[in-house]
């Protein structure tokens, strides 16, 4: 089955079974200032998990694009990407269990409106209990029945702890007890497992997790289930390169037609397997990331596409990606990407040119680090008066007092250098010596390396909550003021500036608001002073907000602003400042919250004014 018509099967499935088919909201989360990106297809619906009521309706689908980067040193394997899609449904106080999971196995089983995959060689796993939930008997029972109806036999349902069986996206937030299924790729276990038997096939990766349903009826608060939602929902979860994989026949995702034409184009630029793999994964990655605003930088979503584009052009063979290999692997993936999102191909020249200027300056990067890391080893061999055998012994050895994590850790921080692209550099220039020696235990280096990283993205986590773009850090009504400061600052700038002004991002805590923009020069003090006295004059004329839920294509048609692409379902609340939406003086495209009214902000002040990237201003603000 082509993957073109897995996708079309998932989406007609659900379509027919009364859900509104969601586009998929951009990578880049809005007003969820506690991920870099959407990690899960759940993420941008969290605000009507938790009862806000959807302008669709209370049955939902979509594939939604996710980016997740924590097993980045896996990518290469069979199993593992960075950018990958999700194929999702939702009930929001709908339907429950029983329909959810006899849907699941009519989707993954049925020859005619589903994946037509054997039915025998299906196994699942339902929550045991625990002190937050009790055990899900009830799920067990509904596969019970399903099975027996099926005439599958053998033993194939296992309760597992939560660890393996109980889902939420983070600490606070909807989450709840889930039954997972799992298919046999081998086809030598068709007959039912003992749980142990189960354990092992999992564990040798003769069954994949092919599918989740998630009952979410609990909230968590501060990693701590504290009671129940108001209503019982469900969010189910599949990997659609995953799926794809499993009904081409294939052991790994980038033996797919997903891969195929972009594993063909990378293929010219380097023969090892795993490299290929690395480049089309990342590339994909950058591609989407770009398409939706991500450039690279130094902090938060641009360091994360930096550090790709860079793994990317460090595993080619010429340690180089130009513009004629770039454009390829770009044309490559529209190939296959194109048609279903179309925010893609009018970017192409934005994409390719993102990409070549972030590899010409990982390229100096690596020339300069190279000059540093020659001169370390200079330094060690001019001291060095130690044999090998004792070279081996850290007691003695004053060389490895410098080749160790933290070394790496500085090269790749300060110059870019990748610890594997250090540690060849290393080996060859050993090789090279006139006597074998020495320098340091591969293993434990990179050991050493991964813990100083670690430590690195904790202290990041640690300021994350009010750090990353993508809106407010909480809802209170300091926040709130905030969030419709940044609406009348959006507008006073485009007043100011010109229409060229477009929102990148919006960061709001109860200290500030933190407003990103597209504008290519310093603003002057005088345009400071001008967009100040601009909103306070609307704040001083006590403006009404007022919010209209409209059709896209209508709300398109206010002039609303909207700057966030796919993001938008068919049905959009636009927020408005003044006494009608034909003559307010701000609308735009937002989910919420406002104040009632802009007497209610107090006196705006600009505080600061500063480049954030090529192109890009930000102003941070306070209100008095």
């Amino acid at each position: 089955m082509k993957s073109t018509e897995v996708r079309a099967r998932f989406l007609n499935f659900f379509k027919e079974r009364g859900h509104a088919i969601l586009p998929s909201a951009s990578l880049v989360p809005q007003n969820d200032p506690s991920v870099l990106f959407n990690t899960a297809g759940m993420q941008p619906l969290v605000p009507y998990l938790l009862g806000e009521k959807h302008p669709l309706g209370t049955r939902l689908a979509n594939i939604q694009k996710c980016v997740r980067t924590g097993d980045i040193d896996e990518i290469g394997d069979n199993t593992h990407a960075t950018f990958f899609e999700m194929m999702g449904n939702w009930s929001l106080g709908d339907y429950f269990k029983k329909d959810t999971i006899q849907w699941s196995f009519e989707l993954l089983t049925d020859k005619e409106i589903g994946f037509g995959l054997d039915a025998q060689r299906l196994y699942v796993t339902c929550f045991e209990g625990n002190d937050d939930a009790p055990k899900d008997t009830e799920s067990a029972e509904i596969w019970k029945n399903i099975f027996e109806k099926a005439g599958v036999t053998g033993e194939r349902i296992y309760f597992m702890p939560a660890k393996n069986n109980w889902w939420s996206a983070g600490d606070n937030g909807p989450c709840g007890p889930d039954t997972e299924m799992f298919y046999d790729l081998t086809g030598s276990h068709t007959s039912g497992m003992t749980k142990e038997e189960y354990l092992l096939a999992d564990d040798k990766q003769e069954i994949v997790e092919i599918w989740n349903d998630v009952f979410m009826e609990y909230i968590k608060k501060d990693g701590v289930v504290v009671g129940k939602l108001a209503s019982q929902n469900v969010d189910t979860g599949s990997g659609f390169e995953r799926v794809t994989a499993v009904l081409q026949g294939k052991n790994n995702i980038f033996d797919t037609d997903i891969f195929e034409a972009v594993m063909r184009e990378v293929g010219k630029i380097t023969d090892n397997l795993k490299s290929q793999r690395i480049i089309s994964d990342h590339m994909r990655t950058a591609v989407f990331m770009i398409a939706d605003g991500v450039v690279p930088s130094n902090t938060d979503q641009g360091y994360i596409l930096r550090r790709l584009i860079r793994r990317a052009v460090f595993n080619t063979t010429s340690r180089t990606l130009t513009q004629p290999p770039v454009e390829a692997i770009v044309h490559a993936l529209f190939e296959t990407y194109g048609s279903v999102y179309e925010n893609l191909i009018p970017q192409k020249e934005k994409i390719v040119s993102e990409i070549v200027k972030e590899a010409e300056k990982f390229a100096k990067t690596i020339e300069r680090g190279l000059r540093a890391l020659k001169q370390v080893l200079g330094g060690i061999k001019s001291g060095m008066s130690v044999t090998e055998e004792e070279a081996n012994e850290d007691r003695i050895n004053p060389i490895r007092n410098r080749i160790n994590g933290k070394e790496l850790f500085f090269f790749f921080t300060t110059f870019g250098l990748p610890p594997e692209l250090f540690l060849e550099i290393i080996d060859v220039d050993r090789k090279n010596a006139e006597t074998e020696f020495n320098i340091y235990n591969r293993e434990k280096v990179l050991t050493e390396f991964k813990e100083e990283f670690s430590k690195h993205q904790d202290l990041s986590r640690a300021g994350s909550e009010q750090k990353f773009k993508g809106g407010l850090a909480g809802t209170g009504e300091v926040e709130t003021r905030y969030h419709t400061a940044t609406h009348l600052l959006h507008q006073a700038l485009r007043d100011v500036l010109g229409d060229t002004v477009q929102q990148k991002g919006s960061n709001i805590t109860a200290e500030r608001l933190r407003f990103d923009f597209a504008y290519g020069e310093k603003m002057t003090d005088e345009q400071k002073k001008k967009v100040e006295e601009i909103v306070n004059k609307k704040i001083q004329a006590k403006l009404p907000v007022q919010k209209i839920v409209l059709s896209k294509a209508d709300a398109e048609k206010t002039g609303a602003l909207h700057f966030f692409g796919d993001k938008y379902g068919d049905e959009v609340s636009v927020y408005f400042i003044g006494d009608s939406l034909e003559t307010a003086y701000s609308k735009e495209f937002c989910g919420g919250p406002h104040v009632s009214n802009l007497s209610e902000l107090g006196h705006f002040k600009i505080s600061k004014e500063e480049a954030v990237s090529a192109g890009v201003r930000r102003i941070k603000a306070i209100l008095e």
